[in-house]
């Protein structure tokens, strides 16, 4: 299958290309910068140099290709500069014009999104489709329900005869060179002197190793049936507290609790995700597709102690 990859070069886009290649995939990756597309190059991959903002670029290469993953996202704008609502704007904006081509063809098209929050319990792939109305949610969460109605959006070209899929990746995707949520709360620690964790650090966070998830996607694009929701969680949930107990061991210093008071002069921007307790389960999308994680959990990864490695 000739594939059109946006987020080639990223964290995840960077695991998946490899892994399309060993399927024998041809893969052509978005490229915004001269070293994302020389990185893209020495990988094997055809380069479409644009950005998620040039929609007729993203529309033609969709055409052109006979399966798309959609992995970019705007992180930057979304967490370090709070403007979750703005990201997921844009990235509805060029989900359309990737898609616009798409209907009647029976091609893949794949997204990337994240678990939902189910209070109180462990989330499903059966959840987070109950999208409320966008005058309905705080300012807040517009940004998350954006996102949301994305993936629903996605979901339903199922019925023009897209072979759809939605993704979803757990809070974190882990592995050596991982710069997001977990290596913020390491650097945390060393700049604070403590390893904290939320509260009382019995809030968990699902995850998976960037690997894992990786194949996942290539599992979506081969097999997942049209509307196919599907999560890539190897660990359902694992405490916050567990977390700040082997970042405190490897950094050799104390852990301690963070009131929610004084969390976002803490932990900063990540501060509101870690105030919620976000499970997730990966069960229904085992069975129906037989995907199974292969790589460490994330404390088994952390204690590898790459995530403690300075230059």
């Amino acid at each position: 299958m000739r594939v059109f990859v946006t987020g080639a070069s990223g964290w995840i886009g960077s695991a998946v290309v490899p892994d399309l290649m060993d399927g024998g995939h041809e893969v052509v990756g978005l490229a915004r910068s001269d070293a994302s597309a020389e990185a893209l190059t020495a990988a094997g991959v055809e380069v479409v140099r644009g950005r998620l903002e040039d929609l007729d670029t993203l529309s033609a290469a969709a055409a052109a290709a006979d399966g798309v993953i959609h992995l970019a996202f705007n992180h930057e704008v979304a967490f370090a500069g709070g403007n979750f609502k703005g990201a997921a704007d844009a990235d509805r904006a060029s989900v359309e014009a990737m898609t616009k081509a798409l209907p009647g063809t029976d091609k893949a098209f794949v997204l990337a999104s994240g678990t939902p929050v189910e209070a109180g319990r462990v989330a499903t792939e059966n959840d987070g489709h109950d999208v409320p109305p966008a005058d309905a949610v705080s300012p807040e969460a517009a940004g998350a329900v954006a996102r949301m109605a994305t993936a629903e959006y996605v979901r339903a070209l199922a019925e023009q005869g897209v072979r759809s899929s939605v993704v979803r990746l757990p809070r974190t995707n882990h592995g050596e060179g991982d710069k997001g949520f977990v290596a913020h709360l390491v650097a945390t620690a060393r700049d604070k002197g403590v390893a904290g964790y939320y509260g009382d650090g019995t809030n968990r966070w699902p995850a998976v190793h960037r690997l894992d998830s990786a194949h996942m996607f290539r599992v979506a694009l081969e097999k997942a049936p049209a509307g196919t929701t599907l999560h890539a969680v190897a660990d359902e949930g694992v405490a916050l507290r567990d977390i700040a107990e082997v970042i405190g061991r490897h950094l050799n210093v104390p852990t301690a609790a963070i009131a929610p008071e004084e969390a976002g002069e803490h932990f900063g921007w990540l501060a509101p995700i870690l105030a919620g307790d976000q499970p997730a389960s990966s069960t229904l999308s085992r069975e129906l597709t037989g995907w199974e994680p292969t790589q460490a959990g994330l404390l088994a990864d952390l204690d590898e102690g790459h995530y403690f490695r300075t230059a």
